[in-house]
């Protein structure tokens, strides 16, 4: 027979079966649509030589008046500065309400072992510190004979381990002690501040911990051994779990917290914990066993922390990652950690002293701090800065600015104008406040088009300047369509686009439920109690709306949904697409405004970050730093090259006959390659079916390694229904992909 040509409407389609997507592409992974056509997308290099310490959550790109560049990146851990090629940590310390830097000046080390590093450090008082901190040293004496020298501690950043009591805890040192030696000599504790958890997680009943995550005080050690994904003990047998000690743990009938896991045990025999219960409370990823979880893993006593004398279901609580909210007040950062306090860092300061200071809620002129009646609240859920009006605007903080204990969720309290630190309202200025109705708590916020969009977790409110007496107008613009996470939300164009619960929106001027050709298969896997981790954002270069998000069972972002607001297409869906393919998952993502390409953070929780350099540094991972939409692979910061593969997979298609369509066999004869651009090496597979639910398997000849010499290839294919995919595997290549050729006629029935 002759060839016809078969044509693919642009997007994925996963609403529909393999065999009812007619005319579609089923799946995708690192492929995008341009005028129609698909393509491999393009290539990300890393930024640094350096990778970050930790998981960024927030970007935030500004330009100083002598049209300096910045990028501040807020992780899990840090605030960083990068500049120029270079990596600036400008974290604050942990201070009070008024703004003082908390210091435990005459603190004491004692040597623990000489097998290990390990040292304990003695505070003078309570240091509320929590495994997982980071704290600096100073004025460093130490102990005699210990075969270690003050500089090993001088200066320098180091990783809190464990936390025995209120006033101790475990860091590793730089080297390892000739002798043990017990507490002495002194030394001044500076505490960063807290940020919080890596990543969100089930909670446990009342205490399990600040906004931080953790429990803070508890006894804590490590596992000594894996725990596998089953209901077994250490190493996959018994009903023990090992630890490195158990001393300090409950007797018997206590619960440990490993990760997001709940482990309940009747016995203390140390090192082991014995006859467990894993998953206990609901906790376990697949439900009913436990969790897989790395030798090494610190594990805390959660034996005490229960919800009016019951352990509570693990589903009613979650606790949020660290998160942050990064704006600029002209060349002025501003930083507020979500539920805590705001900073701010001024880039203005001349030459090389603007990155020797840090963050803080008294900077020169621009201080966050309380003093007296005034200054900035000390726990909010979000921050920005209104596009026009310069209003500092504080969403989910405190009726009473300094008090902690009275943050309402619900609540917006913002600045006089042009005055950073002025809140309380008066006849003379325009600071003001307002409570939203329709929700449970503020979930994000955002610049749009002539106004600040607002979201709680059900509504959609619109905040515009309406000028005196009050300052802001409040409207709700929509309900039940509420955000799942802060970074969840993005604008361009006048429009914004946002995930929900349970479904993609957009607004411009009007709420809109966006149909989605995906929707089915994005939350049917989706991790909705990790919404905070999912980041959205715009790639203008490719008219492209991003969602990086988890799936049930993940930790971290694994997977990604793109909408194309761009390209037009006849179907009422729009144009989406997905991909799994781990190199290309983000935690953070800006656009190309200050710079020329997007910036991007991938994280990977196994890997160790080299900046900041921290001392002891465990289980807090690495994220790497890329410019996006740049070569053809991902370029890593040792200067090796990772391949970026990439696949496009059609409907299961069937000829026609006077009989209908899938009565006959077809026989595929052959196929004419029809590439718009095609570098190295395209792999076609034809696959073949005999029923739609049957298995797809490969034809006798597949697949076909096209080249851009390639004119046609006989393929031998016969099957029911039959299906091409297109993928390439090495470093280098790159495709545009045109028509399907193909020579197919009907071969019978079965």
């Amino acid at each position: 027979m002759a060839l016809f040509e078969m044509k693919f409407q642009p997007g994925v389609d996963k609403q529909d079966t393999a065999v009812g997507a007619t005319d579609r592409w089923v799946d995708s992974d690192n492929v995008r649509w341009r005028y129609s056509l698909p393509e491999k997308v393009g290539g990300w290099s890393s930024l640094l030589t350096d990778t970050i310490v930790g998981v960024a959550r927030k970007q935030h790109a500004f330009v100083d008046t002598d049209g300096n560049k910045y990028v501040a990146i807020g992780t899990d851990k840090f605030l960083l500065i990068y500049f120029e090629g270079t990596l600036y940590d400008i974290t604050p310390w942990r201070s009070d309400n008024a703004g003082a830097q908390v210091e435990f000046t005459g603190s004491t080390l004692a040597t623990d072992s000489t097998t290990n590093k390990q040292c304990t450090i003695t505070t003078t008082s309570n240091h509320s510190l929590e495994v997982g901190d980071i704290i600096v040293l100073n004025s460093v004496t130490l102990p005699g004979s210990t075969g270690l020298s003050a500089t090993d501690f001088e200066d320098k950043k180091f990783q809190v381990l464990s936390v025995p009591t209120s006033v101790t805890f475990t860091i590793n040192s730089l080297n390892q002690a000739t002798s043990v030696i017990s507490t002495g000599g002194s030394m001044k504790v500076q505490p960063y501040a807290t940020v919080g958890p890596a990543a969100q997680t089930y909670g446990y009943g009342f205490g399990v911990g600040n906004f931080g995550g953790t429990i803070s005080g508890a006894q804590t050690n490590n596992l000594d051994g894996a725990l596998l994904a089953d209901t077994a003990g250490t190493g996959g047998a018994g009903t023990s779990v090992t630890l490195d000690s158990t001393a300090g743990f409950t007797n018997a009938n206590g619960t440990i917290l490993v990760d997001s896991e709940l482990i309940k045990y009747t016995g203390n025999s140390t090192p082991n914990l014995t006859t467990i219960t894993r998953g206990a409370y609901g906790t376990a990823v697949s439900g009913t066993t436990g969790s897989a979880h790395s030798d090494g893993e610190i594990v805390y006593d959660a034996t005490n922390y229960t919800q009016w004398g019951n352990a509570v279901n693990a589903s009613d609580v979650t606790l949020e990652p660290g998160l942050w909210s990064l704006g600029n007040w002209g060349e002025v950062l501003v930083a507020t950690i979500a539920n805590g306090k705001t900073y701010t860092w001024n880039s203005g300061i001349s030459g090389s002293a603007r990155f020797s200071n840090r963050a803080s809620t008294l900077t020169t002129n621009y201080v966050t701090a309380i003093s007296g009646t005034s200054g900035n609240p000390t726990a909010s859920r979000l921050t920005l800065v209104s596009p026009t009006t310069r209003h500092l605007i504080h969403l989910g903080t405190e009726t009473t600015i300094g008090t902690d204990s009275t943050q309402d969720d619900l609540f917006i309290r913002f600045s006089d104008q042009e005055a950073i630190n002025t809140f309380a309202p008066t006849a003379d200025n325009s600071a003001g406040t307002q409570r939203l109705q329709d929700g449970t708590k503020i979930m994000g916020a955002i610049k749009g088009k002539e106004n600040i969009l607002v979201w709680t977790d059900n509504a959609l409110y619109s905040m515009k300047f309406v000028g005196a007496p009050f300052t802001f107008g409040f409207e709700q613009v929509g309900t039940n369509c509420g955000l799942i996470g802060q970074n969840a939300c993005c604008e361009i164009d006048g429009v914004a686009y946002w995930m929900g619960n349970n479904g993609f929106f957009s607004f411009d001027g009007t709420v809109n439920s966006l149909s989605c050709s995906v929707e089915d298969y994005v939350y049917s896997d989706f991790d909705t109690t990790k919404g905070q981790q999912v980041y959205a954002g715009i790639n203008n270069l490719f008219t492209e709306v991003i969602w990086y998000y988890p799936t049930s069972g993940a930790t971290y972002n694994d997977r990604y949904v793109i909408f194309n607001y761009g390209e037009k297409t006849p179907l009422p869906t729009g144009v989406w697409y997905t991909g799994t393919n781990t190199n290309s998952i983000r935690t953070t993502w800006i656009d190309s405004i200050v710079y020329p390409q997007p910036y991007a953070t991938q994280f990977n929780s196994s890997a160790t970050g080299t900046f900041p350099s921290i001392i002891g540094e465990t289980g807090l991972g690495q994220t790497v730093y890329f410019q996006q939409e740049t070569g053809t692979d991902q370029l890593n910061p040792d200067g090796s090259t990772t391949a970026l593969t990439s696949s496009l997979q059609s409907y299961d298609f069937a000829i026609q006959t006077d009989r209908g369509m899938g009565e006959y066999f077809l026989a595929m004869r052959r196929f004419i390659p029809d590439f718009k651009t095609l570098t190295g090496t395209a792999k076609v597979t034809v696959g073949l079916k005999n029923f739609p639910s049957s298995s797809r398997a490969d034809s006798t000849l597949s697949p076909f390694n096209v080249l851009s010499t390639s004119t046609q290839f006989n393929t031998r294919a016969r099957g029911r229904y039959a299906s091409i995919k297109i993928e390439n595997e090495s470093a280098g290549e790159d495709w545009r992909y045109g028509t399907f050729q193909v020579d197919v006629q009907a071969d019978g029935r079965r």
